[in-house]
């Protein structure tokens, strides 16, 4: 089952490297069509002083195109993407047509100014679980699928969140065979 989404992954200062890197190459070997995009021009420094240079600057794409959203979090690319009304619009189109958005770490408070969340399960890294007051907060849990969105807790979980979004989009047994073939 293969998915049909057009999926943005936001590169913005300050993001967090394994998030970032994990995300978009678990999703790449599912052969899901994914850009990065950066949100300034590149290269992009990471929080943890590791240049990354996107595929593309956000301001060169027409938004409409993308049907999902994946958000890294780290800081301070978090707040830099908290910031950007280009995200926080598409964030909210793809939110009223039903589709999908997703965030690890501390991105979630992304999804939440972009006031998605309202009574929505989700979990995030421990340092901003406060900020989500209109959320469902799970803490326990390492990754939440929430309808159309899903949640992950930070660097630690990228990968097990990246199986879920391809046992998602792809089905249980493209996540699986992934799995497998990484030694997961």
């Amino acid at each position: 089952m293969q998915s049909p989404e057009t999926i943005l992954v936001p590169l913005a200062p300050g993001f967090e490297e394994i998030e970032l890197a994990t995300i978009v190459d678990v999703l790449r070997r599912a052969e899901l069509d994914v850009t990065i995009a950066g949100t300034v021009p590149g290269p992009i420094l990471g929080a943890h002083g590791i240049a990354i240079a996107p595929e593309v600057e956000l301001s060169a794409l027409d938004l409409s195109r993308f049907t999902m959203i994946v958000l890294p979090g780290g800081q301070p690319g978090t707040t830099n993407l908290r910031k950007d009304e280009r995200i926080l619009a598409l964030i909210r189109r793809l939110a009223r047509e039903g589709r999908r958005t997703a965030a690890i770490c501390a991105a979630p408070v992304v999804l939440h100014d972009a006031g998605v969340l309202a009574g929505v399960r989700v979990t995030s890294h421990p340092s901003v679980r406060a900020q989500l007051t209109q959320a469902l907060v799970d803490p326990d849990m390492r990754v939440v699928r929430s309808g159309p969105i899903m949640t992950s807790q930070g660097a630690g979980t990228a990968l097990e969140f990246a199986l879920a979004l391809v046992a998602d989009l792809c089905g249980a047994d493209k996540s699986a065979e992934l799995a497998a073939a990484m030694r997961v």
